[in-house]
């Protein structure tokens, strides 16, 4: 088995087309949002067993209530719409909503096969549980190596390096300025801005412990944010762009202050401009990151038909607006090497890992 793969990113920013890229690859377990749905007590507990750990798994965490509210979000994979679903809303399973779905057609066969393999493991570490878990789904179907992408993921890229501390890192970029633009349109980004700006006066701020040391301090920190936010009382209206592109940045801060030492067979940055631009050679290096022994001429050739070009709304901003938001993602674009002012370029980032 080789050595994992974490897919750190802000969301927002092209990691979604990294997690269907890779799917395409036969030797490539490409699990996407999995953390992101398992949620913040994926870490909780010294040993629990496996009974502990399907509940985590199949049972729907407080992410739910708010997607009740304010709507499921496109990337879903579960066709809650289709009438023969197994599951709705209120009792989906963490793990079906994009996980499985992404990786199979036959997802409600594969989630049965996977309870009793998650219930019967021995007490051991969440991490070591989540381990087992990915590598029974590589011998299941077949895979060589597994990736774990969820988005927005740098809040918790700590807790991911602490947990598999032989993961290597494929850090996936875009321009702060339509990483704003994009979060704006997006309902969880709103929820997640909105939380936020509601718990600042009570003198909380979830991005301070994101990364905290313990993933018990967080996840109880959570529940707590979670007993004082009222989802009726959220603003979504209230959040600017220039809290987007404050948060874009932050997120690119604590990623460059966690791996932006890493030497290059261990971090490899991707900007997301560059693989729309060079789709097969920049899908190339991300292969080869992953394992020399992967890379195949036509699968390559099968992945680069994924990317597709996007238009960048920056443009249509008026210039007070551009301003602002510039200034908002400027500590940000500095260190990934995008130019702050005059035509937005993008030159490759120094560091561990060539981009």
């Amino acid at each position: 088995m080789l050595a994992p793969v974490l897919v750190l990113s802000t969301g927002r920013c092209g990691s979604t087309m990294v997690s269907d890229i890779l799917n395409r690859h036969p030797g490539i377990l490409s699990m996407s949002e999995f953390f992101s749905f398992v949620g913040p007590r994926a870490f909780v507990g010294r040993r629990p067993g496996g009974e502990h750990m399907w509940r985590l798994y199949s049972r729907p965490g407080n992410r739910i209530r708010y997607l009740e509210r304010f709507g499921v979000p496109s990337e879903f994979l579960y066709p809650l719409d289709d009438p023969s679903a197994r599951f709705s809303l209120t009792d989906l399973p963490p793990i079906l909503a994009i996980a499985l779905p992404h990786l199979t057609n036959e997802y409600h066969e594969l989630f049965d096969e996977c309870a009793p393999v998650v219930r019967r493991q021995p007490r051991q570490s969440p991490a070591e549980h989540h381990r087992r878990f990915f590598e029974w789904l590589c011998h299941r179907l077949d895979r060589r190596v597994w990736v774990e992408r969820s988005g927005g993921s740098l809040l918790w890229g700590q807790q991911l390096l602490r947990a598999f501390p032989d993961a290597r890192v494929i850090h996936v970029f875009r321009d702060g300025r339509d990483t704003a633009l994009s979060m704006n349109r997006h309902t969880p980004f709103r929820i997640m801005l909105a939380i936020r700006n509601q718990l600042k006066p009570l003198g909380l701020d979830p991005m301070s412990w994101m990364n905290s040391a313990s993933g018990s301090v967080v996840a109880l920190r959570n529940e707590l944010a979670g007993q004082l936010i009222r989802p009726t009382r959220l603003r979504l209206d209230e959040v600017s762009l220039s809290d987007f592109g404050w948060f874009w940045s932050r997120m690119i801060e604590m990623g460059h202050d966690l791996f932006g030492h890493f030497p290059s067979d261990r971090l490899l940055n991707v900007a997301f401009e560059d693989v729309q631009s060079s789709p097969e050679s920049e899908i190339r290096r991300i292969i080869r990151f992953i394992s020399p022994e992967l890379e195949d001429d036509a699968c390559l050739r099968a992945m680069s038909s994924i990317p597709r070009k996007t238009t960048s709304r920056f443009s249509q901003l008026g210039d007070d607006e551009q301003a602002a938001i510039t200034e908002a993602c400027r500590p940000g674009l500095e260190r990934l090497g995008y130019a702050v002012k005059g035509p937005r370029t993008h030159s490759k980032p120094g560091g561990g890992g060539d981009a």
